[in-house]
């Protein structure tokens, strides 16, 4: 080859080197990563967020960006509750459960699709990975209604009788988990089937809400009257451990009377956080040890009841509202709404967008992802 020759064919592979690195960088740039948190999401309490879904930049130091219209209150009535928050990238769609209904919302367009009530109401609900289907709880009555993610339809109930609360969808979405505010016993569905194929425990008291590893062979709990967790084996359903948060004290809290109510993996399953009402703080533990052990707490500025992750594991998100760094475990933002008021939820899902398609969701729970 001429040295003409080879001069050519260098420029045309830096020329392809520089197009190649300008593409990556453009579609880094396009991809956006939304946080949307429903309201009133502590309670019916309008004071921290008012009604509707905020939704926050979280590129931009979690910016408010706008309000998602969802349910008009009757003057002189109080706002219904939002129990529970998913969503489903391969379909378009988020959902809100209140303790009288599940609504349909469209991501595009952010317009209510269908409003759906069912006998017994609902609670925390959970939905498919490929958005087919929800598994629904009544409001802490005895079933499960699983639900149609297009129509709104009931497909099967299942009734494990242990007053239907909270609900983990795996994220393989072989397998659903059921959580009852009666029963000690944690209920694991056969989403073929939809039929409960085992239980968990019993642990020492009745499970509040939980978590699970990505690999579904541990299982987190809260139960009630334990400042701390206990650890299931989802293999054998035996309770493997029970943790207390050191030289903490229990004390009054305002709302789900337990002590620790919100539990979450950060996603690389190295970290466990709860949340500590009493004592208005947030307790971390490192899960790479079993049972995990305490490594530090960190201050919020109101009772938790909550505790999530953004998908990438860099911020946890405490019901409280703050933004929490989860490398220093600093604050480094507080969520508000338009109206500068603080925000406060126990209801977040994080939506990844590349431009104005939806290309992935998170999950209120903080699940483990660890691959």
């Amino acid at each position: 080859m001429s040295c003409s020759s080879m001069k050519t064919a260098l420029i045309r592979l830096v020329a392809a080197a520089v197009l190649l690195a300008l593409s990556l960088v453009g579609a880094a740039a396009a991809e956006r990563h939304l946080l949307y948190v429903a309201e009133p999401g502590i309670r019916s309490d309008v004071e921290w967020g008012g009604v509707g879904i905020l939704v926050f930049d979280m590129d931009d130091g979690h910016r408010f960006l706008r309000r998602i219209p969802t349910l008009e209150t009757a003057a002189g009535k109080a706002p219904e509750a939002v129990k529970g928050i998913c969503a489903s990238a391969r379909t378009h769609r988020i959902y809100l459960s209140t303790p009288l209904r599940l609504i349909c919302i469209d991501m595009d367009t952010d317009r209510i699709l269908w409003n759906r009530t069912y006998e017994g109401g609902c609670d925390r609900m959970a939905i498919a990975p490929d958005g087919k289907n929800l598994y629904v709880p009544t409001l802490e009555g005895p079933s499960w209604h699983v639900v149609d993610g297009q129509s709104g339809d009931v497909i099967r109930t299942i009734t494990p009788g242990s007053g239907s609360h909270n609900t983990v969808y795996g994220l393989d979405g072989k397998r659903a988990y059921l959580a009852g505010l009666k029963s000690p016993l944690l209920s694991v569905a056969d989403t073929r089937s939809h039929s409960v194929v085992k239980t968990i425990g019993p642990f020492s008291n009745v499970i509040r809400p939980f978590t699970v590893n990505r690999r579904q062979s541990l299982c987190f709990v809260n139960v009630n009257d334990r400042l701390g967790f206990e650890i299931g084996d989802l293999n054998t359903g035996a309770v493997l451990y029970k943790v207390d948060v050191p030289n903490a004290v229990k004390g009054p809290v305002k709302r789900h009377g337990c002590p620790s109510h919100g539990i979450g993996l950060t996603p690389d399953e190295k970290q466990l956080w709860l949340s500590d009402g009493a004592n208005s703080r947030i307790h971390v533990f490192d899960a790479t040890k079993m049972p995990p052990v305490w490594i530090a707490s960190i201050p919020v500025r109101d009772q938790p009841g909550w505790v999530t992750f953004s998908l990438d594991g860099r911020y946890a998100y405490p019901s409280t509202g703050e933004v929490v760094d989860v490398r220093t475990r600093s604050i480094v933002t507080k969520l508000t709404d338009e109206q500068g008021r603080a925000v406060q939820s126990e209801k977040m899902v994080e939506i990844d967008f590349d431009g104005d398609h939806p290309i992935r969701t998170g999950d209120q729970f903080g699940l483990g992802r660890k691959r």
